[in-house]
């Protein structure tokens, strides 16, 4: 009797009552559309980024100090007023002792300044709103949205710096302008300040972290990055190391750390993808 013969067919499924091969390029393309629906609404999924920061010169009174901070809100036809608002909910829900806003607060169109104001002016915190001003303020319109924001309560801190004190403690806030437009002065913001106490800087552009360290600045709080806004490899290089662009996260150069948010807002496309918007919420600790 002869033996039937079993036909084995490699990665295909009969065309009768069966479903259509999965050859490599429909999963590619598969891939590619969830990809752009995840790109698409990544930039409405916040999230809160919560870090304990541990620093040599806090004093103790201070330990847990807690700094919410937002930046890049980027309000535009591509982040809404209700993005926006949600953000600030979140932040006002953590109780923070102080504020910080680090720049790009509006994209192109001084029309966004007053209502960007008016929202960020609801921000709630044990010691008040402080901010700097970014690239995007400049290139729209900084002085308008300096003075909208002093009028909502919030300190402007423009190449300026102020002894904070709380519960019979001290450290030096400083703030400066963007380095992109030139107007950066660090030495003018650190001006006033002690050589031995504690220092925090806000600053919206990173890449002042190595002349704050060298000016013995303690903390820096940063945007400007988005966290590169499409995020397609890992924040480390194949060696295992960093990589040399800070985009976001924290980090240190000798006794300095500085924190980076990927901020709230897109610019060029609304998308986002690995770098989803954050709240930040730095819990400062005595080291």
């Amino acid at each position: 009797m002869s033996t039937p013969i079993k036909w084995k067919q490699r990665g295909r499924v009969s065309p009768i009552g069966g479903r259509r091969p999965e050859t490599p390029l429909r999963a590619l393309a598969l891939n590619l559309s969830e990809a752009a629906r995840s790109a698409l609404t990544e930039p409405y999924r916040l999230t809160i980024e919560h870090h304990q920061i541990y620093l040599r010169r806090l004093p103790q009174e201070l330990d847990g100090f807690r700094i919410v901070q937002l930046s890049d809100i980027h309000h535009s036809p591509f982040t809404s007023r209700e993005q926006i608002a949600r953000a600030v909910q979140t932040a006002n829900n953590l109780q923070p002792d102080i504020v910080a806003l680090t720049g790009d607060y509006i994209s192109k169109e001084r029309r966004y300044a007053a209502p960007c104001a008016e929202l960020l002016g609801t921000l709630r915190a044990r010691q008040g709103v402080y901010a700097v001003l970014g690239n995007h303020d400049h290139w729209t319109d900084a002085a308008l949205i300096s003075d909208l924001f002093r009028a909502e309560g919030i300190t402007m801190l423009v190449n300026q710096g102020m002894r904070f004190e709380k519960d019979g403690a001290a450290f030096w806030l400083a703030g400066v302008d963007d380095t992109m437009v030139g107007l950066e002065d660090l030495p003018l913001a650190l001006a006033g300040a002690r050589e031995d106490e504690m220092k925090l800087l806000l600053a919206h552009n990173p890449i002042i972290l190595r002349r704050a360290a060298r000016a013995g600045v303690d903390l820096v709080l940063s945007g400007h990055t988005h966290g590169g806004q499409v995020s397609l490899r890992s924040d480390s290089s194949p060696s295992g190391r960093p990589r040399r662009r800070l985009l976001k996260g924290l980090a240190r150069q000798g006794e300095t750390q500085i924190y980076v948010t990927r901020g709230l807002g897109t610019v060029v496309l609304p998308v986002r993808f690995g770098c989803p918007p954050e709240v930040s919420l730095l819990e400062l600790r005595t080291a």
